[in-house]
């Protein structure tokens, strides 16, 4: 499966300056060429893998037939920006006002835009819609404030203007990004699933007390009529709505109501089903796919797909990085020379080729951060860290200061008791079941007991991780592009930490989500940090104080090594020009949003 799929739900990730009176690009205007529509456009949805013909048409339940940039619409796209999270693309807004501090984002919707129905789109169905992500506790919209801040108020302005302040006594750089990530679906077809006095119950949960107590958990109980609110039929503001579907694919078609139809190219979208590399790769193989987002290959097969007629391959940056993430609450990793040695006695050159030729680029360090970003904040610090280069003296250098011991050419536990080397990944995951073959074949040629084992798929690979039931697991990193998002995968819930009402609270290893297991405190150049600390810092501070964090965390990752960063993604996608033109081009933005996105903007095209 592909890496981007995996973690769709984490790219939600926020902000760092603020920018006033950004529109973003805007989307083409008039009829155009192919502006009149036409063919069939066929796809995968990559945040879905596995169709479920039983799913409602609900943009909030995992398993729901609410297609993102298709049928699901959010107020805004992020561009994703390497070090700005504050660009996007027109949504559900056609323009926005950040207010200089980021307390305020003031939303304009597109004057002339429909829900599939006929009816227009307001400030009251995006008023609604934020009423509905309360109840998932969802970004900005929190009862309990943690890490993305919260909205203190949702103004109404007129029909097609929203205002959304921020509470600023837990102020967020992130908040902006919550806020344009947020769905919005209509309020007339939705309007039996919250009560009339939702807005006085969200207010009463702010207070203290008894009956602020009672609102909270009335709100919290809510969450669960939402997730499984099944509308009749698929009432849309996007460029298509749901048809029909069957267990292999899904049949959307062009919704004439959407406010830029006239450039949407497609009259119709087939989602195909697949649940893992292997369909993916047939489909290109064969023809039948006008895009296929982010998606690991091998080289032998990037060959089959590049000889089938009017295949092409585009690649753009990528805010997602590979890292092998250790429980130091087991033995002997909570031992850092141990995780040092076994650094030492990885190939990420060797291994990024066999496990991700075409998508990925060998880490150059662990820094915590994909190196294209790291660059930008690092700078020269950044050839400062230790490279880790393959170096067996080192490692065994290492592993002695950890107490380890050598039998007959085998590492043992310092109670001379073997140790056996357990990695777990996803089977679905070809690029991560590959690279873990070979890391374990690596260590194996160093006189490390080591092997493989798979969970059969990636939700319960989620699920297990986090129990702490892994000794060592594969963990996606570097969640760009916000600094805070990025640190929060190595120093945030699963490591222990997390924020609340904006105060920094650590959990004992087991208990609350943390499975990482790392002590609170660590020793970086002979002094003690609290790296989920500086990491919540991070979250508010912006300009120079950030890049200053940043480089102590980037230190602090590359000397305790909470996991060791293995490959750092490149945005490999396919197009077929056969049937459609005008699709991004290699290091586009868009290339970090579903084709959707693509075609509601006016740039996919009929030949």
């Amino acid at each position: 499966m592909k890496r981007l799929a995996a973690v769709a739900a984490l790219l939600g990730l926020a902000a760092v300056t603020a920018c006033s009176g950004s529109t973003g690009d805007k989307p083409a205007a008039g009829g155009g060429s192919g502006g009149s529509g036409g063919g069939l456009y066929t796809t995968i949805d990559g945040l879905k893998p596995g169709l479920d013909v039983n799913g409602p048409i609900n943009p909030w339940n995992p398993k729901g037939n609410a297609f993102v940039g298709f049928n699901a619409m959010r107020i805004a796209w992020s561009k994703n920006h390497m070090t700005d999270p504050n660009q996007f693309y027109p949504g559900i807004a056609e323009s926005w006002e950040i207010a200089p501090d980021n307390s305020s984002i003031t939303l304009r919707l597109h004057p002339d835009n429909k829900w599939s129905d006929g009816k227009p789109v307001t400030a009251e169905d995006v008023k609604f819609s934020i009423a509905l992500a309360y109840t998932q506790g969802s970004t900005a919209f929190a009862i309990d404030p943690g890490a993305a801040g919260a909205a203190s108020e949702v103004e109404v302005v007129d029909d097609k203007t929203v205002k959304i302040t921020q509470d600023m006594d837990n102020p967020s750089v992130t908040f902006v990004r919550g806020v344009m990530d947020s769905y919005v679906v209509p309020q007339h077809v939705w309007s039996s699933v919250l009560s009339a006095d939702f807005w006085d119950k969200l207010k009463a949960a702010r207070g203290e007390g008894a009956e602020a107590e009672k609102a909270r958990e009335e709100i919290t109980a809510l969450s669960e009529k939402v997730l499984a609110f099944a509308p009749p039929k698929d009432v849309s503001a996007g460029p298509f709505t749901l048809e029909r579907m069957n267990p292999s694919e899904a049949l959307l078609v062009k919704n004439k109501n959407f406010y830029n139809a006239a450039n949407v190219g497609p009259d119709q979208v087939k989602l195909l089903n697949y649940t893992g590399n292997e369909q993916i790769w047939n489909y290109l193989i064969a023809g039948k796919l006008d895009n296929a987002p982010f998606t690991a290959v091998p080289a032998d097969v990037m060959k089959r797909i590049s000889t089938t007629p009017g295949n092409e391959v585009i690649k753009g940056y990528s805010p997602v990085s590979l890292g092998m993430a250790f429980n130091q609450a087991k033995k002997p990793y909570d031992n850092v020379h141990v995780r040092r040695g076994l650094a030492y006695l990885i190939n990420r050159d060797e291994i990024t080729k066999i496990a991700s030729p075409e998508g990925g680029t060998p880490a150059l360090t662990t820094t915590g951060i994909h190196q294209k970003p790291a660059a930008e904040w690092l700078g020269a610090d950044l050839a400062a860290l230790e490279p880790y280069k393959l170096d067996a003296a080192k490692a065994e250098e290492e592993f002695k200061k950890a107490g380890l011991k050598k039998d007959g050419g085998k590492w043992t536990l310092p109670d001379g008791t073997p140790w056996k080397f357990t990695v777990n990944v996803p089977a679905p995951f070809s690029d991560w079941v590959s690279g873990a073959k070979a890391i374990t074949s690596q260590l194996a040629e160093a006189g490390i007991d080591a092997e493989v084992v798979t969970t059969a798929d990636y939700p319960l690979y989620l699920k297990e991780i986090a129990e702490g039931k892994y000794d060592v697991g594969f963990w996606l990193i570097a969640l760009g592009p916000a600094p805070y998002n990025i640190y929060q995968r190595l120093y945030g819930a699963s490591n222990g930490w997390s924020i609340l009402g904006g105060k920094v609270k650590h959990a004992e290893p087991g208990k609350g989500g943390n499975w990482m297991g790392g002590p609170e405190t660590i020793e970086v150049d002979g002094a003690k940090v609290n790296p989920g600390e500086l990491t919540a810092k991070l979250n508010s501070a912006s300009g120079d104080e950030q890049k200053k964090i940043i480089g102590q965390l980037a230190k602090a990752a590359n000397q305790d090594l909470p996991v060791v960063q293995l490959w750092d993604y490149v945005n490999t996608q396919f197009v077929n020009t056969n049937r459609f033109t005008g699709f991004p081009e290699n290091d586009s933005d868009l290339l970090r949003q579903p084709s959707g996105v693509w075609i509601q903007l006016g740039m996919v095209k009929k030949q």
